[in-house]
């Protein structure tokens, strides 16, 4: 609740192969609820254009109805029916990390790296960071105990708020501090995708 203001918050079930599937469920559900009550904002996914194939459709409810994310992760590779795939060894057999009947990794890795990143780069420059500077420069605004009401800055609405007001050297350095972070941001993300697209074309050979 503290950050949802600030990043892009979505849900994470974590060690998800300690539950079983309904138990998956009723987490889910429960957590779906405690942050409706809570009033907490987590990531939206955007809404699929009327045009959209069926099939593209399709996944994109899938990845909605999976929120939030039961994960299992894993460092190890493991041997399963003569394959060796990132896992856990149980006594009673292997879970899969990359495997979408036993976790939801791999749909959580497509949403953040692959299908929604423009968009999650975008909330992020044009909501939380405009809000941020907006809240920045609003401080050094206050003055004589004046009170100010609290603006939110939405994707529909930034372009209609404008900040007639000079930032001082503080507000300035914290400024360039968060412009050089969210760089650093997109050139990991950038050195991650090409990093799964060399992953997909090797796999995609050795078939």
């Amino acid at each position: 609740r503290a950050v949802h203001e600030k990043v892009n918050v979505i849900p994470v079930i974590a060690k998800a192969d300690m539950l079983t599937p309904p138990e998956v469920e009723r987490v889910k559900q429960k957590i779906r609820e405690e942050i409706k009550e809570q009033g907490i904002q987590v990531y939206q996914f955007p809404e699929c254009d009327s045009d959209e194939e069926e099939e593209f459709k399709q996944q994109y409810q899938e990845l909605t109805d999976c929120s939030p994310f039961a994960v299992v992760g894993s460092s190890t590779l493991v041997e399963s029916q003569g394959r060796h795939v990132r896992g856990r060894l149980y006594p009673w057999g292997v879970v899969e990390v990359e495997n979408p009947r036993h976790c939801d990794f791999s749909k959580l890795r497509t949403v953040l790296i692959q299908s929604h990143l423009p968009d999650l780069k975008e909330v992020t420059q044009d909501v939380h960071y405009e809000n941020f500077r907006a809240r920045c420069l609003r401080t050094l605004g206050r003055g004589g105990g004046r009170e100010r009401g609290r603006n939110k800055i939405s994707r529909q609405s930034m372009s209609d708020v404008t900040i007639a007001m000079l930032p001082e050297s503080e507000t300035e350095r914290l400024l360039q501090e968060k412009e050089e972070e969210l760089r650093r941001m997109q050139e990991m993300l950038q050195k991650m995708q090409l990093q799964m697209q060399q992953k997909q074309g090797e796999q995609s050979d050795t078939l």
